[in-house]
């Protein structure tokens, strides 16, 4: 199960041993990194050492992949088309939706939305694989990976490519970017002092 982190919600599902059943409803890091699953028991008793099937919700996984996979695509349009100082001030993505809150320098108009929605379409129409690879942050840093400003790093990074966007990323990600079918931005608000948030959908 993946653990919510970086903004992205963790994985529900459950977990079925040979004397009981459980729905995990939440999973969270300790503090040394082990994963820790909230379970609800439907049924039956769990004891220590019991061999357990791990079942993860795959549809919902998959609509948190597509809102993931978009916010990596969003920052990359409004870097393209309103101006290359956008940062990303913080995200959230679940299985509804997605939001980016972000840092620019410049107005936004509406024409400009539009065409940055146009371009998250039109990357996702390519049908471009996505790319993940875990290498050292100084190879990552001369390829142009955008890290989280304030986030720390290890020696080792994961990287996610998409298309030409490349984000140092832990998170879960589409195969394809035909898998989040559609975007569409549904609310841009500023949060003032140059701080803006804007909220999408995918897929139907």
């Amino acid at each position: 199960f993946y653990s919510e982190a970086g903004g992205q919600v963790s994985d529900t599902g459950m977990l079925v041993g040979k004397n009981f059943s459980a729905r995990v409803v939440d999973v969270f890091k300790g503090p040394n990194g082990q994963h820790i699953h909230k379970v609800k028991l439907l049924n039956g008793v769990i004891n220590v050492n019991d061999d357990v099937e791990v079942i993860v919700d795959k549809a919902r996984r998959k609509e948190i992949e597509a809102n993931h996979s978009s916010v990596h695509l969003l920052q990359y349009a409004l870097r393209q088309i309103v101006d290359k100082e956008v940062r990303q001030a913080g995200s959230y993505v679940d299985e509804n939706k997605l939001r980016f809150d972000f840092t620019c320098p410049s107005k936004i108009s509406d024409d400009e939305l539009v065409k940055v929605e146009e371009l998250v379409n039109n990357i996702i129409k390519k049908q471009v694989i996505t790319s993940t690879e875990v290498i050292p942050i100084d190879k990552a840093q001369e390829l142009g990976a955008i890290a989280l400003f304030g986030e720390k790093y290890g020696d080792l990074v994961r990287v996610v490519k998409i298309d030409k966007s490349i984000e140092l990323c832990g998170g879960t990600h589409i195969a394809n970017t035909k898998d989040i079918k559609a975007f569409a931005i549904f609310n841009f608000e500023s949060k003032g002092s140059n701080t803006y948030r804007i909220e999408a959908v995918t897929g139907k």
